[in-house]
């Protein structure tokens, strides 16, 4: 099957509108923490919110200071549906426990625009048959598309039949996709062994991975195959953002289109999956895979948390999918003997569309340090999806 590929598009320079003599040239915005915690997160305005400002401006010119700090923070255009213009602003705002951070939106060219020392990526990867792979500063992600699908039905090479998500344990905040990649080239085991950057150790198989889908029906799970159409959305120096379809699978006929994106600074990839079937669905269903059930997992159905710990070479690994609890039904551990089915199983209520994090944090990554790190930062993320910071804009 053809893959459907939709390139990022770059941002030229965007005259907004027509110039007014009289045109504004600050705009206030305010960012509010309810929470009693320090947070640093990515958050968005939209443009049509700050139209009356952008008016007459050049986007390129825009920058975005800190009133307190008076430091020019990075930011981001991401235009969400492929028309060519910016729907959302994004910058990171730095907000203390219950308090608010002030910003200043200014235009301003000749003010140098500070580059990250970070970036959120993603991108179709060709090399190795056609993973789609995502990243940013602390984690990284991969998921495998109908070339290797068609490997494993043929019984050709380098075949994956997965819709299971996963991970590449970092233990640097540079990008290391494309490096781990080429090194593929020449090494097809190059990324399973540590260089110093970390390594893919990660089995997934046939599993849920840390994210993957699928309709829990008499005691199976049912599941789709690989990806078969991808469209990358957005990268930068703070989100990337990039869609997934999936074939209709098993007998309730189940398409899934997968819009997921990856903030700097977090542990946790967002998925907002919508779904269809030809008959209505018992469940919609979210997986992490137990491996060999040599580890242990925590259910928290009330908070909506779901973690799974386990070593890996000897090192500890937590794994978490982080939702909010009141579109859950039940979870359990589902232990089974054959390889790739044991899975910590979430259920959800059918909607039609769920929303849910999926992530993981490695001791070696010096993020954790133990087991106890690990549900520390599940409830942060918890507690964050609940109580998101709240922008303000003072027109």
């Amino acid at each position: 099957m053809r893959i459907k590929q939709l390139l990022l598009i770059t941002f030229a320079p965007v005259l907004f509108a027509c110039q007014k003599a009289n045109a504004q040239q600050t705009l206030g915005i305010q960012v509010k923490n309810q929470l009693t915690i320090q947070r640093n997160e990515v958050v968005s305005i939209e443009v049509k919110s700050i139209s009356k400002f952008l008016k007459g401006k050049i986007q390129t010119d825009i920058r975005i200071q800190n009133k307190q700090t008076g430091n020019i923070e990075p930011l981001q255009w991401v235009d969400n549906n492929s028309d060519g213009k910016a729907d959302e602003l994004l910058f990171v705002a730095s907000v203390p426990a219950g308090g608010n951070t002030a910003y200043t939106l200014l235009a301003d060219g000749t003010i140098i625009q500070p580059e990250s020392k970070v970036t959120a990526y993603s991108r179709f990867v060709p090399e190795r048959t056609d993973d789609y792979a995502w990243e940013n500063d602390r984690v990284a992600f991969r998921t495998y598309g109908p070339d290797a699908q068609r490997r494993t039905e043929q019984h050709l090479e380098n075949g994956t039949l997965s819709s299971g998500i996963d991970l590449w344990l970092k233990r640097t905040t540079q990008p290391v996709i494309d490096k781990w990649y080429k090194g593929y080239l020449t090494d097809p085991g190059f990324y399973h062994t540590d260089h110093g950057e970390g390594y893919d150790p990660y089995h997934v198989g046939a599993s849920r991975g840390t994210g993957g889908t699928g309709i829990w029906v008499n005691d199976s799970l049912q599941v789709s195959k690989n990806f078969v159409t991808y469209k990358t959305i957005a990268d930068g120096p703070l989100r990337t953002i990039f869609e997934l379809t999936y074939a209709p699978y098993g007998p309730y006929q189940v398409t899934e289109t997968k819009h997921i994106s990856l903030d700097v600074g977090s542990n946790f990839s967002k998925f907002e999956i919508t779904y269809t079937s030809a008959k209505p669905l018992p469940n919609y269903t979210i997986g992490i895979t137990l491996h060999k059930n040599e580890g242990h997992t925590s259910i928290n159905t009330s908070q909506g948390i779901f973690s799974h710990h386990e070593d890996i070479d000897n090192v500890y690994i937590g794994e978490g999918i982080v939702i909010k609890p009141d579109v859950v039904q039940k979870a359990f551990a589902n232990k089974s003997k054959t390889p790739d089915q044991s899975n910590l199983l979430v259920l959800t209520k059918p909607a039609g569309k769920v929303i849910y994090y999926a992530g993981f944090a490695w001791q070696k990554s010096g993020q954790i340090k133990h087991s106890a790190d690990w549900e520390a930062m599940l409830k942060q993320q918890a507690q964050i999806i609940a109580h998101p910071l709240a922008v303000s804009i003072k027109q």
